[in-house]
């Protein structure tokens, strides 16, 4: 951040929704602009910048095997942000995240708990789709999560939701058990967070859509406490 900048928040309290603002118009390729007459840019329009700049990463292999970098869909301004592992066939198909058979489960799941797709934001940890749709290798992960986490920095989330272990192993940094980080919240960068099963694992496992069901619910009566 510039000193004209530092200086003009020194005399408004510093500020923290201002100083995010500028930071946003600095990541947005802003450097130089006049204080009384900027313009804070959307974040919707940054999140769509950063899709256009990143499309043709190739920082792992799995560049040479997808059709489409996901980046993410949804709200920019969301409460809440759900978080899979990463793009299966119908995704990196169509450059659109939870769109294939298990992304028409994840719409039911949020009708559920009365959100629309709309409302939310969705991403993977992952942008582009493994090979077969296995894991994320993790020198994948560790190429890919920075964008990431400069989602979740730009859109500040009240409340994240990993689906399945991977998702939920990469945000907490453990090799911990799905069950055993599924039923409590946990913070991640001053977000609430927890974790639940991945769309994909219910379609299989029906015995698992009402402990699901069960996580939904408590995801809710935290997002209304937040």
């Amino acid at each position: 951040m510039n000193n004209q900048v530092k200086r003009y928040l020194s005399k408004t309290g510093n500020n923290e929704i201002l100083e995010r603002r500028f930071e946003l118009l600095e990541l947005s390729g802003i450097k130089n602009f006049f204080i009384d007459r900027v313009e804070i840019p959307d974040k919707g329009e940054i999140l769509s910048k950063l899709a256009l700049k990143y499309k043709d990463c190739k920082k792992c292999g799995l560049s040479n095997t997808r059709h489409n970098f996901v980046y993410g869909q949804g709200n920019p301004d969301a409460d809440i942000m759900f978080i899979g592992e990463g793009p299966g066939e119908q995704e990196d198909r169509q450059g659109i995240p939870f769109v294939g058979a298990a992304g028409q489960l994840f719409n039911k799941m949020l009708k559920a708990i009365s959100l629309e797709r709309e409302e939310v934001y969705i991403t993977n940890i992952v942008k582009c789709r493994p090979p077969k749709n296995r894991n994320p290798l993790p020198d994948e992960i560790e190429s890919c999560i920075p964008y990431l986490y400069e989602q979740i920095w730009i859109i500040r989330p009240k409340t994240i939701c990993a689906l399945g272990k991977v998702a939920g192993n990469s945000l907490l940094n453990n090799n911990d058990t799905l069950g055993s980080m599924r039923g409590k919240f946990y913070n991640f960068q001053d977000i609430k967070l927890m974790v639940t099963y991945h769309p994909s694992a219910l379609l299989y496992h029906i015995e698992w859509k009402r402990p699901a069901w069960e996580d939904l619910k408590m995801l809710m009566r935290e997002y209304r406490k937040v």
